[in-house]
């Protein structure tokens, strides 16, 4: 198989395997200890705003529903997840692959959550890092372990694409 088509397909499937830990992650912390996840289908409303040329909310959750958000949130999501494994797969290359381990994987997933502290949450309307949130600290401590747990995700599933010959280069 192409070299390259290995690496995009082992980024793909790390990708989405470690959105699913990040969302199984998610459940358990709202099941254990009543933490309240995302709510993805205000990023589809974020997103549906932007082809109307709104980028920028005083507050999603008062803005009026777009058609199907949710679908558009949950896609957005897991294609955001599989963007970053590209991101994260161009970064440590085939030497990191061939023999992963974990430290890099949670360094760059806790690093991922840059992007909805000073990019999303902000143009939501919801402040730096949830500032503007009814409670930031919870709010907080719920991304960071999220993208902690996509880190861990990245680990795991690159432990099981360098086990399937499918995707050796």
């Amino acid at each position: 198989m192409n070299q390259l088509l290995a690496l995009l397909g082992s980024a793909v499937v790390m990708g989405l395997g470690a959105t699913l830990t990040f969302d199984l992650w998610a459940l358990f912390l709202k099941h254990a200890f009543r933490m309240t996840p995302s709510n993805l289908c205000l990023v589809g409303r974020w997103l549906g705003y932007m082809p109307d040329g709104i980028f920028r909310h005083t507050n999603i959750a008062a803005t009026p529903a777009k058609r199907a958000e949710c679908a558009v949130g949950w896609t957005a999501h897991y294609l955001i997840g599989v963007t970053f494994a590209l991101a994260f797969v161009a970064v440590v290359g085939q030497p990191w692959l061939r023999q992963p381990t974990p430290i890099p994987a949670l360094l760059f997933g806790i690093i991922t959550v840059l992007a909805p502290f000073f990019v999303m949450q902000p143009l939501m309307g919801l402040g730096w890092a949830a500032s503007k949130t009814a409670q930031p600290t919870p709010a907080r401590m719920r991304s960071l372990m999220n993208h902690a747990a996509f880190g861990v995700g990245l680990y795991l599933f690159a432990l099981a694409v360098n086990g399937w010959s499918f995707f050796r280069a």
